[in-house]
């Protein structure tokens, strides 16, 4: 029995290792890296000395603030109508849907997924641009007496960051759902609750690990969120990933870039910790 034990922890070590090696290679090394490259100034050809000055550029100029708190705000906001479009979807299949019509109706929402976020947003332009399908049927019916142009606009881009991550709500809420007792939802029933106090004293407590979980993924998703914002929002979007962008690609200016992306990753960690501080609930809780 004592010899078998070294074998365990040996294939423990070995079963562990690819998530170590992701983990170490592809995410924490390259922070790493990005910090010591957004902690350079340079002051010469290719010669760079310590300082925060990268850091300090963001706060001099007022576009790059106005759009880092503009991108918090939204993806905050697309975050909670996700959540509010998500959850009765959710509960719908999870407690009230039956049989094949549960499968059916979670496959019908993993659909618009098998397509790429790409494609999916192309088909959002094809639809709301000035000559596309809203306009020309706005026409048919003579509510509009003209072509209406429906991008490139704030509603254009909630829309698309909605649609992009409704499936990262919904599947967490599905899975917390599906556990709850029909037993806890008729006995409130019966203890005289109608159906706003059962939801709110016995639904939503029992669903908070997905809520929280759900909220966590769209809202990372949603900041960290490229396409959509650019190709929904044009050149006005002020997304703060395409400030990132601009630094990196257009202006060759990887220090810059790097502080920009540091910056936008303390503002997602702080916004989740306090999110997880407001809803009392723990990381490892929720994810698992």
């Amino acid at each position: 029995m004592g010899g078998g034990a070294p074998g365990l922890r040996i294939g423990f070590f070995l079963l562990l290792s690819p998530l170590v090696l992701w983990l170490g290679l592809l995410i924490l090394l390259p922070h790493i890296d990005m910090l010591f490259v957004s902690l350079r100034v340079k002051v010469g050809l290719r010669q760079y000395e310590p300082g925060f000055d990268n850091y300090m550029e963001f706060f001099r100029e007022p576009l790059y603030w106005n759009t880092f708190l503009r991108t918090a705000v939204m993806s905050l906001s697309a975050t909670a109508i996700t959540l509010l479009i998500a959850f009765p979807v959710a509960y719908y299949i999870a407690k009230i849907a039956r049989g094949r019509t549960k499968g059916i109706l979670f496959m019908l929402c993993l659909i618009p997924f098998w397509v790429s976020e790409l494609v999916r947003t192309f088909g959002w332009m094809i639809l709301l641009r000035e000559s596309g399908v809203v306009s020309n049927l706005l026409q048919w019916l003579g509510l509009a007496d003209g072509p209406v142009e429906m991008l490139y606009n704030d509603a254009t881009i909630m829309v698309g960051l909605v649609y992009a991550s409704l499936l990262f709500m919904v599947v967490p809420l599905i899975t917390t759902l599906d556990s709850l007792d029909d037993s806890m939802i008729e006995a409130g029933y019966d203890l005289g609750g109608n159906g706003l106090t059962v939801l709110r004293r016995v639904v939503i407590p029992h669903a908070m690990p997905g809520i929280v979980s759900g909220c966590i993924v769209v809202f990372m998703l949603t900041l960290g969120n490229y396409l959509t914002p650019t190709l929904l929002g044009g050149k006005h979007s002020m997304w703060f990933t395409e400030q990132i962008y601009t630094q990196f690609i257009t202006r060759f200016n990887w220090e810059q870039g790097a502080a920009f992306g540091f910056l936008l990753l303390l503002l997602s960690s702080a916004i989740v910790w306090a999110g997880l501080k407001v809803s009392r609930q723990s990381l490892a809780g929720t994810l698992g």
